[in-house]
């Protein structure tokens, strides 16, 4: 793939920041990220307007949308602050001599890493760089593919997606009113970081570093609607009658997983970021800014469970984890919120390895529209941590993208696992080898 950069400037917001939001105090979940948070959306070509206007007015549609995620134009000042200084966000344009048929048709992990400014997808940078970076793609077909890098410290997948699903609102309302300009002011975001929950008097707790290893690799493995019916007939019990699509896929995924590694359910843990804005008392809005996550565990009793056993257990884990973490989180209760901490650690510490997830399903990827039409595609890059796996909707709202990082020998024992399933769920599917890896090698 042939990628010619066209231009690289600094977007600034279009309003400057009030002196007294110049300092944004980060929260204590806020400073355990380390890392860029990459979303990738692809758009099919239309015939509404040349790709130099649309470039123009993404430009003017960023500046406007920074006066509102002021932090976005800032830098990090230290591990517990930002400094809301106007530097603006990084802005990359290139073009791409090939057709974005040709990247659908089979996204490898190294041309989808090429979309990216800088390759900064989940690396880690350094408190002088952009807090964001886009890149915008354009194809020789008129399709582009729009890559956003976010770092950690400004906020979670939630607020990423609110931060492009509101910057194309944006533009589409300089689109509708022919270029006028669109008065936006900061305002305070008391909904977000420190706010929610502060720094206070805890000590700050370590970076997630990222474990990384070189025979680590990470892959996409697409749930079809067939695969996800058939697994919640598996999965059905008196105790979990119509479990969801997405606690079925991670329960298989579990399951298969610890298969995969030769290991049973008692030495081996499943950890899901939980998005807490509505399990918090009072419910939070969506649209807060900030890491509002937290990891739950769930640690098995027996050695082997079928998968109705699975998506109970993990059900159970999620139930147990709402009816203490709110309360924790909802007050000044860091004793006990330590005391919770020290409890998992000490379980996790008698197991010898475990899974952890992260679901982007459900989040309005798709909604992103910036005048020309919603993606065709929406996708991440590669999986931060070893034995880690990002869920994403597909289009179509019933089936579901898994981005799996497992170790080389691993992954080779679940991809057979895979190909299994699709043996049983949708026997028509089973052409190929090709069907395990659709995506990353």
């Amino acid at each position: 793939m042939e990628i010619e950069r066209v231009s690289r400037e600094i977007i600034k917001p279009s309003s400057p920041t009030p002196s007294h939001l110049r300092i944004y105090p980060l929260s204590f979940i806020d400073n355990m990220f380390v890392c860029n948070v990459p979303l990738l959306l692809f758009y099919n070509p239309n015939k509404s307007s040349d790709q130099n206007l649309k470039i123009s007015q993404f430009k003017r549609s960023l500046s406007h949308v920074l006066s509102k995620y002021y932090i976005f134009a800032g830098r990090l000042n230290d591990r517990i602050t930002i400094e809301c200084n106007d530097q603006g966000v990084s802005f990359l344009v290139t073009k791409i001599k090939n057709k974005l048929s040709e990247i659908l048709k089979n996204p490898e992990e190294k041309l989808l890493n090429s979309l990216f400014a800088d390759g900064l997808q989940w690396k880690q940078t350094d408190s002088s760089y952009a807090l964001v970076a886009i890149q915008i793609n354009c194809f020789e077909c008129g399709g582009m593919a729009i890559s956003i890098c976010m770092n950690h410290k400004c906020g979670d997948a939630s607020t990423l997606v609110n931060f492009a699903k509101e910057w194309a609102i944006i533009n589409q309302k300089l689109e509708e009113e022919n270029g006028e300009e669109l008065l936006i002011l900061p305002f305070p975001l008391l909904e977000g970081g420190a706010s929610i929950f502060p720094q206070k008097n805890l000590p700050i707790f370590p970076e997630y570093v990222l474990n990384l290893k070189k025979n680590m690799v990470c892959k996409r493995f697409v749930f079809q609607p067939s695969i996800i019916k058939f697994l919640k007939e598996l999965a059905s019990s008196g105790s979990v009658l119509y479990p969801s699509r997405v606690l079925v896929v991670k329960a298989w995924i579990y399951k298969h997983a610890v298969s995969s590694m030769g290991l049973n359910f008692k030495t081996f843990s499943f950890q899901m970021a939980v998005d807490l804005r509505k399990r918090m008392i009072p419910p939070l809005s969506e649209n807060c800014v900030g890491n509002i996550v937290w990891m739950s565990s769930m640690f098995a009793d027996n050695e082997e469970m079928e998968l109705k056993d699975v998506v109970c257990k993990i059900k159970e884990g999620l139930s147990e984890f709402c009816d203490v973490y709110p309360k924790l989180f909802g007050g000044n209760n860091f004793s006990l919120l330590y005391e919770f901490l020290n409890k998992n650690i000490d379980l996790k510490s008698k197991t010898k390895d475990g899974i952890g997830f992260s679901s982007w399903c459900n989040f309005p990827i798709y909604e992103v529209d910036f005048g020309w039409g919603k993606p065709t595609w929406v996708t991440t890059c590669g999986c931060p941590w070893k034995n880690f796996t990002i869920l994403m909707d597909r289009k179509d709202g019933n089936g579901i993208d898994a981005i799996i990082s497992l170790e080389e020998n691993h992954m080779t024992k679940f991809e057979h696992e895979y190909v299994e399933l699709l043996r049983y769920a949708s026997p028509k599917v089973v052409t190929n080898s090709k069907i395990a890896t659709c995506g990353f090698s």
